[in-house]
C-alpha cells in the first residue's frame, strides 16, 4: 500500500525546478494540512520580510527550511501579488550586472501592523488549541483502517 502511495506523487517540470534549485518539497496527504497551511503562509512571509526585503526565491527557500509550510513554488507568487495589493508588501526591481534582474519585496507599515495583529491571534489561537489537544486523549485508529481510507 505504502508503494502505491508514493506513486501517485509524479514529479512535474515546477518539482524537478525546485530540485535542481536546492529545495525539496514534501507534499500534503493530509486536506486539513493543507488548509491550515494557506492560513499561514501570508503571515510567515510577512515575518520573513520584517528583517529585510527579499526576492522570490529567497522567500520559498526559507519557507521550505522551516518545513510543512509550501506544497509549491507556485503557491507563493500568487500570494505575494495579493499581499502587494492589500497594501502589506511593496516590491522593487533590482538589475545587477553580474545577475539577472530581481524583484525585491520589502514590508510596508501596513503590512508590519497586520503582521503584529496576526501574532496577538496566533499566540491565543495556537494555546487555546494545544490546550484541547492535551486535555482531550487522542483516539486510537489502527494503521490499517488510515491505510485503506488513502485514494
Amino acid at each position: 500500500m505504502l508503494s502505491a502511495r508514493r506513486n501517485r506523487y509524479k514529479p512535474t517540470l515546477s518539482c524537478l525546478y525546485l530540485v535542481t534549485q536546492g529545495i525539496v518539497i514534501r507534499m500534503a496527504e493530509n486536506p486539513a494540512s493543507t488548509q491550515l497551511r494557506r492560513g499561514v503562509v501570508g503571515p510567515c512571509i510577512l515575518a520573513l520580510l520584517s528583517t529585510g526585503p527579499r526576492f522570490g526565491l529567497q522567500i520559498v527557500r526559507e519557507l521550505n527550511e522551516v518545513g510543512q509550510l509550501l506544497t509549491s513554488q507556485g503557491t507563493v507568487y500568487p500570494l505575494l501579488s495579493r499581499l502587494q495589493e492589500a497594501g502589506q508588501v511593496s516590491s522593487h526591481w533590482e538589475v545587477s550586472d553580474t545577475e539577472r534582474p530581481r524583484r525585491y519585496y520589502s514590508l510596508t507599515d501596513v503590512g508590519r501592523r497586520d503582521l503584529e495583529l496576526f501574532r496577538e491571534d496566533w499566540r491565543q489561537f495556537s494555546d487555546s488549541v494545544g490546550s484541547l489537544l492535551e486535555t482531550v486523549p487522542s483516539a486510537s485508529v489502527p494503521s490499517a483502517s488510515i491505510e485503506s481510507e488513502l485514494p
